[in-house]
């Protein structure tokens, strides 16, 4: 894992690092949260936009930490693979950002935490794979499980509470729109007019959902 996929084994490695430094400096308690970098739509509205990054860092529990764990290990080898390490770090990191403006302008009084904002970006990536490469049947099959993922996910976030499912949703977006905009060079090249949309497109979102969000 390490060899083939050293960017998704590394931001896992991080996220179990930061959770340790969690329980050690106080638990998983609200004030130590926000010291460490919990989303709190309020804060980041007088100027700390740091939090819509490191809030992908933190997760509720040893459950919620293995869970998304094992997800991002999962989704983050395939999209590695196939996009390269430093376009699945921009794909994730990007996903988080995207997703967190997301809730900081629909959801504007939440606390919100985890890594899941950067995963459904990465599920958006595959999906995005799947459409514009799909002449090639591996890559489309495994699109369509990913997408089947998707809604079963979206599914549980409606009938769970206290789920971001806007946070997810804009997530799964960024990371589609991102993706088409970074392209797959190791599969084919995509369309400029479409990579410099996407690009337009991403910046506009950002810009709208920062202006809710204050």
């Amino acid at each position: 894992m390490w060899r083939k996929a050293p960017v998704t084994t590394g931001l896992v490695g991080i996220m179990v690092v930061v959770y340790l430094g969690v329980i050690i400096t106080g638990g998983l308690t609200v004030p130590n949260l926000l010291r460490w970098g919990a989303l709190y739509p309020p804060y980041v509205a007088v100027g700390q936009v740091w939090r819509l990054l490191t809030a992908g860092f933190l997760h509720l529990g040893w459950e919620h930490l293995l869970l998304n764990s094992l997800t991002l290990a999962l989704i983050g080898y395939y999209v590695e693979q196939l996009f390269g390490h430093w376009r699945l770090l921009a794909l994730f990191l990007l996903s988080v950002l995207g997703g967190n403006l997301a809730s900081c302008a629909f959801d504007p009084t939440s606390l919100a935490v985890g890594a899941s904002t950067g995963i459904f970006g990465l599920f958006g990536a595959f999906i995005f794979l799947g459409s514009e490469f799909r002449q090639q049947e591996g890559v489309r099959l495994m699109a369509r499980q990913f997408l089947i993922l998707v809604g079963i996910n979206v599914a549980f976030d409606f009938l769970l509470p206290h789920v971001g499912l806007v946070a997810h949703l804009g997530g799964l977006l960024v990371g589609f729109l991102a993706a088409a905009m970074l392209g797959a060079p190791r599969l084919g090249p995509v369309n400029l007019v479409k990579r410099g949309l996407s690009g337009a497109i991403l910046i506009g979102l950002a810009i709208l959902c920062y202006g809710m969000g204050r």
